[in-house]
């Protein structure tokens, strides 16, 4: 499936912002939208930039998944998520260490970010973040043939016939 608002514009427009009057999503937002619509996963594969997602990425969730896609209009007391019982997950790629990421908060911002934030808004059920770390040019391929060996495992795990309910 091809990604029509990457494509695009990835900055929120002012006449999207639903606090406007008229508001309206953009006609590539809608069309993003349709192409999601029947999705019950959302998967989010990224390289870390200073520790967090890339701006792009961020920008694609701000359009995509705000109001009217991933939550009703919000209103005082909270919003009406609308992607209840779909999963999302996300999966990450560095050069730096696990250890140091952590160290650095990346873990606990990830988390805040997908679990607490975007996830609650829309009522989906987040599946643990997978991390690569060591991703460097030059990588041997073994270990891009370990990594990809562990993320297929831990892709069946999380949504294989007989996957645990995670969340």
């Amino acid at each position: 499936m091809k990604a029509v608002v990457s494509d695009g514009d990835p900055c929120l427009q002012l006449s999207e912002m639903p606090n406007r009057p008229r508001w309206a999503p953009g006609a590539d937002l809608e069309a993003e939208r349709r192409l999601l619509a029947d999705a019950h996963a959302f998967a989010f594969v990224y390289p870390l930039w200073f520790n967090s997602m890339p701006a792009i990425i961020k920008g694609y969730i701000d359009r995509v998944f705000g109001a009217g896609f991933g939550y009703a209009q919000l209103r005082a007391g909270g919003q009406e998520p609308l992607l209840t019982n779909r999963h999302l997950i996300h999966v990450t790629a560095s050069g730096s260490s696990s250890a140091w990421l952590d160290e650095q908060g990346a873990v606990g911002s990830s988390r805040t970010l997908f679990q607490d934030t975007i996830a609650r808004a829309c009522g989906l059920r987040v599946r643990p973040q997978i991390h690569f770390d060591g991703i460097v040019p030059g990588i041997a391929p073994r270990w891009l043939a370990t990594n990809l060996k562990t993320l297929e495992t831990k892709l069946i795990q999380y949504f294989g016939p007989g996957s645990a309910d995670l969340t």
